[in-house]
């Protein structure tokens, strides 16, 4: 049965202490755009292919940029797919195989909170059902369109007394659902900024990992990266700890083009620039560093959130090499086997030193559902006893822990069975060794 009301009885900031998350599919769930993904599977063997797929690409991004009704464009989507339910099949396989990055990496996030996350899109349940629930959300919990077919199973129209095939249609959906609590919207399109514009959601997330659309991001209370971010803005816990896209990468001079895509597709925030820049120097946890160019030690003392330095032209003699341990830099040249960005990322990501030029190789592996702890500290106190000892006051399970030293600086990786919270981090910073810490996942 669907609502078609307009009132609504939902109060949406009643004191009940729960929260909902209300998950666009096309673009926000998944990387692509469904119906779109479907069209080039149906239409193959089509001689005006390309031009059905330009309009159908073209009549999603109206709808999407709130140029078109959303009504208008679903109808004259489907009436140019020509597919069927074999279609949908070879269209589910794909799909899940393009689940978003930073979706994938949080299943556990939807799993601790399956009763509280919502599904709400205007595609269509029938390839939407089996990519989601592969991800622990409800089957009950997930709001879509249906086809209509033929006996044979040809695709001919949809379900118009859907409340989602229309325009508002998610506003009318959620209105009528009267949750209670405090609804957030994360998606990438108009209809889900509609739910903020209409006060069904409290806060509108607007995601844009896959794509990016100025009539949404600058109508939302926030513009999400990544669903790491969203977790980190709302105090959520998630894969990891801090968000990737929040990671600054700088590089300096020429690179190529495989270093740069890996650390992009990774999730980080890399800056292209000719020469160091002051700017950016400050705020970035990683430094590639080109042929022909250099860091002094003034550049490497201003950085001050630096973790990782990467130089592509090897050096024999890498003058700064002693005070980048001291500073608790991780310095990696490019001329070792394993490429020199996946080393950079091994250590951002996991804690792995794996070929550094200042450290012992650390190559604890990864403990399932465990959290991992890395300190940086001077060499002469505290201990690796006295560090532990500080997780001994708390009540956390130590599973495993490790220590690399330099000839000046030693490292700490530590993994624990739940997430630590801020007293352990404070106590940890306060180590009159402690040059940082960081809570990778």
């Amino acid at each position: 049965m669907y609502f078609c009301g307009r009132k609504s009885n939902i109060k949406q900031y009643e004191m009940s202490g729960k929260t909902y998350y209300i998950i666009d599919f096309d673009n926000t769930f998944t990387q692509v755009e469904a119906l779109d993904e479907l069209a080039r599977i149906s239409l193959t063997d089509r001689e005006d292919r390309d031009t059905i797929l330009t309009e159908i690409e073209q009549l999603t991004n109206l709808a999407m940029e709130g140029k078109m009704s959303f009504s208008e464009s679903l109808a004259r989507r489907i009436r140019l797919l020509d597919a069927n339910k074999s279609h949908l099949e070879e269209l589910i396989g794909f799909l899940k195989q393009k689940v978003s990055r930073s979706f994938a990496r949080n299943a556990a996030f939807f799993k601790r909170n399956a009763a509280d996350v919502l599904i709400v899109s205007g595609g269509f349940k029938e390839f939407i059902i089996p990519v989601v629930t592969g991800y622990h959300i409800l089957p009950e919990n997930i709001y879509a369109n249906t086809f209509v077919t033929t006996g044979d199973g040809k695709i001919i129209d949809y379900d118009h007394a859907n409340p989602l095939s229309e325009e508002g249609g998610k506003v009318k959906l959620l209105r009528n659902l009267q949750l209670q609590g405090e609804l957030l919207g994360i998606g990438d399109g108009y209809s889900d900024y509609q739910l903020k514009e209409s006060g069904v959601v409290s806060k509108f997330f607007a995601f844009t990992e896959n794509v990016s659309r100025k009539s949404v991001t600058e109508r939302a209370d926030h513009v999400t990266p990544s669903f790491d971010e969203f977790l980190y803005l709302n105090n959520l816990q998630g894969t990891i700890s801090y968000p990737k896209n929040r990671i600054i990468c700088l590089v300096v001079g020429e690179m190529k083009d495989e270093y740069i895509n890996m650390l992009e597709e990774d999730g980080l925030t890399v800056k292209k620039r000719k020469s160091l820049d002051t700017k950016y120097l400050k705020e970035a946890r990683l430094i590639l560093l080109g042929k022909h160019t250099t860091i002094t030690k003034e550049e490497i003392k201003a950085a001050k959130k630096l973790r990782c330095l990467g130089i592509t032209d090897y050096v024999q003699d890498f003058e700064e090499l002693d005070f980048c341990s001291r500073q608790g830099v991780v310095v990696y040249a490019g001329n070792t086997k394993a490429r020199l960005a996946e080393r950079l990322l091994g250590y951002i990501n996991e804690g792995i030193i794996f070929q550094s030029l200042n450290f012992q190789d650390l190559l604890q592996p990864k403990t399932p559902d465990t959290h991992r702890i890395v300190l940086t500290l001077k060499n002469n106190k505290p201990s690796f006893h006295q560090v532990l000892e500080v997780f001994y006051q708390y009540p956390y399970k130590i599973l495993s822990a490790t220590m690399r030293t330099s000839n000046i600086t030693s490292i700490v990786v530590v993994d624990i069975e739940k997430m630590a919270d801020k007293s352990v981090i404070r106590q940890l910073k306060k180590l009159p060794a402690t040059i940082h810490v960081r809570t990778l996942y």
